[in-house]
């Protein structure tokens, strides 16, 4: 696998799309040469491997992009690959190596010195095989729309204590090591599945800091009726209660599959804007086909939320960051990859696509997993990873790559910043 250096930056100019018909402004940015971090051997194809990249910092400031090597299955929840997982840079993204995805990523700093992670893969426990378990009454079944695969739902509450709970990992304050957690979670309408004869113990979602010191995070799957929770702490992570939750209501205009999608909303990407209100995208695509990206907002920390809209036409694992500078940072994919910003910062008003992906094929899984990952590296400029599997290497045939870029935007005047 190679290493590239960062090539030089350009310049371009992007309109915004207004929503509401007003005329176009210029978004100012500077968009760096792609940076590849690694790639898979030649003929590579099977779907998992060399995919769904993570942007995070270490503990020592380094940067990190871990990516799956496994197959994309509920089977490989928890297991650790034989190959390299996670790319190392000391230099913003310039360069890296290599290595083994061993070392904990630096997790959310909380305000009682604790470290935290949760909602990741990478907490995520191995998946329990059914024949060690005894179930309690399931309830319900749905059939996925991907290899229709049946998922099976069981009440949380009703579970056996090793399939229940927040499963994390803490790095308390003053600490040397991290320790693995399991949460208490607070959700009467909360429920687990099976499927592929194992019982994996999901809780995947972004952790936000309010300001008031709680911990707001949006989680999937929640239950057989593909509703996303709110879900909060208020102890550091230790507990973890329902606020509130995004039922899926779909709008069928825009969708005609929106009633056959059994599985809703998945993949919420949330962030709070600088007024304190959270933001939420939530992925529809599914193995029917291309769905849209919705949003909903909530001003009284996901307690309650407004209807769901349609904000573009498809997007898989929909990333939010606001930069420093009061620009907020929207990413997705599926087909390619694609990243926008709303300049003032409110996330109601997004700049035209900014396309990092050659869709070259109808198939939309064909040249990219459309999962892509935010990192800020400054005030005004960020990290985007995302995946191309068609990317020439050395002897010119198509691998599978991860890549990096370097952003740099700048905000409208009056945008607001961030402390």
């Amino acid at each position: 696998m190679r290493l590239l250096v960062k090539t030089a930056v350009r310049l371009a100019l992007l309109p915004i799309l207004s929503s509401i018909g007003c005329g176009a402004q210029p978004a100012p940015f500077a968009l760096s040469e792609a940076v590849l971090v690694a790639e898979g051997p030649a003929g590579e194809r099977r779907w998992g491997r060399y995919q769904f990249p993570s942007l995070d910092r270490l503990l020592d400031g380094r940067i990190a992009l871990s990516f799956h090597v496994n197959e994309d299955s509920a089977r490989a929840y928890g297991r650790r690959p034989a190959q390299p997982d996670r790319g190392v840079s000391a230099n913003v993204g310039e360069t890296w190596s290599l290595e083994h995805s061993t070392e904990r990523t630096a997790g959310l700093l909380l305000p009682n010195g604790d470290r935290l992670i949760a909602g990741r893969s990478d907490v995520t426990p191995t998946a329990v095989p059914l024949a060690e378990l005894k179930l309690p009454e399931r309830v319900g079944t749905i059939i996925g729309t991907y290899g229709r695969l049946p998922y099976t739902f069981y009440r949380h509450d009703d579970l056996p204590d090793q399939l229940r709970g927040v499963p994390l990992a803490r790095l308390p304050a003053g600490a040397g090591e991290w320790r693995n957690e399991r949460a208490q979670l607070f959700d009467p309408g909360f429920q687990r599945y099976t499927i592929q004869e194992v019982f994996p113990v999901v809780w995947w979602g972004d952790l936000n800091l309010a300001s008031d010191g709680s911990i707001v995070s949006l989680v999937y799957p929640r239950s057989i009726d593909g509703d996303v929770a709110c879900h909060r702490s208020t102890d550091f992570g230790r507990s973890w209660r329902l606020q509130g939750r995004i039922a899926y209501e779909p709008d069928v205009a825009a969708d005609p599959l929106a009633r056959s999608r059994t599985q809703g909303f998945t993949e919420p990407g949330s962030a709070f804007l600088a007024d304190g209100s959270l933001l939420v995208m939530l992925r529809t695509t599914d193995g029917l086909g291309i769905g849209p990206l919705y949003s909903s907002r909530s001003a009284d920390l996901g307690k309650t939320w407004t209807n769901p809209v349609v904000v573009n036409a498809f997007g898989v694992m929909p990333r939010l960051l606001r930069l420093r500078n009061g620009v907020l940072v929207l990413s997705y994919g599926r087909p390619g990859a694609e990243v926008r910003f709303s300049l003032d910062g409110r996330g109601e008003v997004w700049t035209d696509p900014l396309r990092l992906v050659p869709a070259a094929s109808p198939d939309v899984q064909a040249d990219s997993c459309g999962y892509t990952s935010l990192l800020a590296v400054s005030d005004d400029s960020f990290l985007i990873a995302y995946s191309w599997f068609k990317r020439p290497g050395d002897d010119d045939l198509p691998r599978k790559a991860l890549l990096v870029r370097r952003v740099t935007v700048r905000p409208t005047s009056g945008a607001p910043k961030t402390d």
